[in-house]
């Protein structure tokens, strides 16, 4: 099975909150981290959103965070809310009145291989947390890779030397 794009860009994401999840991160910043499209992000950030699994707020002090603990956030169930299709092979009727599907289907046993395949890849994820993608032994490595935003260094303020009075 190949995950959608966006799919991909919201597991990401939340793997990245999760990284930095003792601050408000922003989509530029998670943007720049995976070299992905903003715009794009933006859709995902929306659904997310939606769906309950991060805070997102605009404006000054605005940005996102998880909504939930990495460890009640389901690889499973963001999956199955992300993708608009879960079949693995297009064999189901598709008009009820042409009952236009392929002409093996009803008899053909790789549906149900499929679907059982379906079911255990989905059984995996189901197991999944993002708290288990995010080992505490793991985060100064990752913190290294998707580091956040670089603070530019303050600028030294220029003295000039005052006169002595004599």
């Amino acid at each position: 099975m190949r995950l959608t794009l966006h799919t991909d860009y919201a597991l990401r994401t939340l793997l990245y909150m999760g990284i930095h999840a003792d601050r408000r991160v922003s989509i530029h910043e998670i943007a720049s981290a995976y070299d992905i499209s903003e715009n794009h992000l933006v859709k995902v950030i929306h659904r997310l959103s939606r769906l309950g699994l991060i805070d997102a707020r605009r404006g000054r002090g605005g940005g996102l965070l998880l909504a939930h603990a990495p460890g009640d956030i389901r690889i499973g169930d963001v999956v199955r809310q992300t993708e608009d299709d879960m079949r693995l092979v297009n064999c189901e009727p598709t008009d009820a009145e042409n009952n236009s599907c392929c002409i093996l289907s009803d008899m053909c046993r790789l549906r149900g291989v499929l679907s059982t395949a379906l079911g255990a890849f989905m059984n995996v994820l189901d197991a999944t947390t993002l708290a288990d993608l995010l080992p505490p032994e793991e985060h100064a490595m990752l913190r290294e890779r998707l580091p956040g935003p670089r603070m530019p260094l303050p600028t030294p303020v220029k003295t000039t030397p005052r006169p002595t009075l004599q």
